[in-house]
């Protein structure tokens, strides 16, 4: 297998477990209201829900790509616009959601399951990010790769989870993270457009005419 695909996929899983959004905003009350340890289990039962949305991401992705480079391309580009559209939004943010839970959770594990399994943002997300990381490589990807991308985005999702791990219950990284949220929610908004301009600059060229030759 193309080592670049596996990097991608893990950069994909990296990307999509450390963004700021609802499950970031969870983890961060969670650990700052029980410690790390509640915020851990948090993200264990969470990356039952990863592997899902990223194991059905990918599935699409190359069920698409069997159909041929054309639908992918298209893929690609809604892809693109998609992730545009996030990153718009959270560069224009401009005051911090109150998204952060502050009451006590009693099962850490099974809540981060649920919260990761019912999360309705979870799968066009994932879709996104698989396609706009992986677009460059569309013509190798086959269903034998299937389990050896999903792994490698249990990686990057689970290096992005040690992080968290790691600052998640800090009292100075849970003043710090709510007084410069609205920062980190707009660079995560840059990250994401700038993978929208990668998603679209390798579908143009499928999707545009070819000039006679």
């Amino acid at each position: 297998m193309d080592i670049s695909l596996l990097l991608a996929a893990v950069i994909a899983g990296f990307v999509y477990g450390i963004s700021p959004g609802p499950g970031v905003l969870a983890v961060l009350g969670i650990g700052a209201g029980q410690g790390r340890r509640a915020g851990a289990a948090f993200l264990v039962g969470h990356l039952a829900g990863d592997v899902l949305w990223a194991g059905m991401a990918l599935v699409a992705i190359i069920g698409v790509n069997a159909i041929g480079p054309l639908v992918f391309d298209i893929l690609g580009a809604i892809s693109g616009v998609y992730l545009f559209w996030l990153g718009w939004r959270a560069v224009r943010m401009r005051r911090a959601a109150d998204g952060v839970a502050t009451s006590t959770v009693r099962n850490p594990l099974l809540h981060g399951a649920i919260f990761g399994l019912t999360n309705p943002k979870a799968y066009p997300v994932a879709v996104a990010t698989f396609t706009a990381l992986l677009s460059a490589k569309a013509s190798l990807l086959t269903w034998s790769m299937l389990p050896a991308l999903v792994a490698a985005s249990c990686v990057g999702g689970f290096a992005a989870y040690m992080i968290l791990v790691a600052v998640v219950g800090a009292e100075p990284v849970r003043r710090s993270y709510r007084r410069h949220e609205v920062l980190i929610t707009r660079t995560s908004g840059l990250l994401f457009m700038g993978f929208a301009v990668h998603a679209l600059l390798h579908a143009a060229p499928g999707l545009l005419p070819r000039r006679p030759t």
